[in-house]
């Protein structure tokens, strides 16, 4: 689905730079070249975007289940509930009908940012907002969240945020939804398994810690003795450094480019300073060694502009990468064959069973 370069920074979907898919494309255009290999055509495009449109709109059987989740639960867990549920109200998938495989995919990655929406609300205490036909998903992602038509920059800049999320080689994620895909589960149940592994904090929810960590920097004057006192003792600075990368995450790049539009037009941050500033720091420091801001170090400070809740942060992640789960979930069943690692067993062997008294 995606090459990557981590010496040169070069990321590519399908071999399309991720610079020309974030600077000219739209996250559904996307979606259709990861799910079939091919950009859309004019005709294809519209077509596909009519098809998210039909299957974005969640039974009312759904809708209930969601608004009866427990406030209190993290999105990440009402999320991968509610993919589970979706199967349960879906049509049953028949992996050996192509159209049945491709609706199915389609559904996933039409309704799962309205599911990411419906909890938003419900946590809120506030009505669902139903999806509508004439916006994009990103747009209408924003719509079903606070029932306002979103300004342009705010769509545009979340559109591009969907396209740098939507697909990253064999992450755990994606290994996690490709195992569950090899038992011959449908892409519901697979994307349930991927978002409990996205969850967890050593991968999908560093962006969030990066606001968490700029929040306890005293403004731009104190970047520096903060960043020297986290060096003296070692400790990880969050939004820098990726395991693949060893220049600047080229996905980081683009999103940048948008951050400073989307704040130049709604006004900045304290945080949004204090982290350009941050950034200026680190990399005159590290950046020798390879280490600069990776995607995350933006992408929450871009969600936090946007009136979205920290905690959220990762079920967009997630709504991107369903895209890239469902490609992976399509290829799988291609030539299926079952994941089945061998293990290396180094415990005790042919031990004289006692019975309890004798214990």
């Amino acid at each position: 689905m995606s090459f990557i370069d981590g010496q040169a920074g070069v990321l590519e979907y399908r071999g399309y730079p991720i610079e020309d898919l974030s600077a000219h494309s739209t996250f559904e255009e996307v979606a259709w070249l990861l799910l079939y290999g091919e950009l859309p055509s004019s005709a294809e495009l519209e077509a596909f975007e009519a098809d998210l449109a039909r299957l974005r709109v969640p039974s009312p059987t759904l809708v209930k289940m969601v608004q009866a989740f427990p406030v209190t639960g993290h999105p990440m867990q009402a999320l991968q509930a509610s993919l589970a549920a979706l199967g349960m109200v879906s049509p049953k998938v028949d992996l050996r009908d192509a159209a049945s495989k491709d609706e199915a995919a389609r559904r996933v990655i039409a309704v799962t940012p309205v599911l990411v929406a419906l909890f938003e609300r419900v946590r809120a205490g506030k009505e669902y907002v139903a999806p509508r036909a004439d916006l994009s998903t990103a747009a209408n992602f924003l719509w079903c969240l606070d029932g306002e038509e979103p300004a342009e920059i705010a769509s545009k800049t979340l559109d591009c945020a969907l396209i740098l999320h939507a697909e990253h080689t064999m992450n755990a994620s994606t290994f996690a939804c490709r195992v569950v895909a090899s038992t011959e589960n449908d892409p519901y149940t697979s994307c349930s398994g991927a978002v409990g592994a996205l969850f967890g904090p050593l991968h999908g929810g560093a962006n969030e810690r990066v606001l968490n960590q700029l929040s306890t920097i005293d403004g731009v004057d104190a970047v520096e003795g903060w960043y020297e006192a986290k060096a003296e003792s070692k400790s990880k600075v969050m939004g820098f450094g990726h395991r693949v990368y060893k220049t600047k995450d080229p996905r980081a790049k683009n999103l940048q480019v948008l951050a400073v539009k989307l704040f130049d037009e709604l006004g900045s941050t304290p945080k949004y300073d204090v982290a350009l500033k941050l950034e200026e720091v680190v990399t005159a420091k590290l950046g020798g060694r390879g280490i600069y801001p990776n995607v995350d170090f933006f992408s929450g400070l871009v969600y936090e502009k946007l009136g979205l809740n920290t905690d959220v942060f990762t079920p967009i992640f997630a709504m991107a990468r369903v895209a890239g789960y469902c490609a992976h979930w399509l290829e799988q069943h291609e030539d299926n064959k079952l994941f089945r690692p061998a293990q290396i067993y180094v415990g005790q062997r042919e031990r004289s069973y006692a019975p309890m008294s004798e214990r």
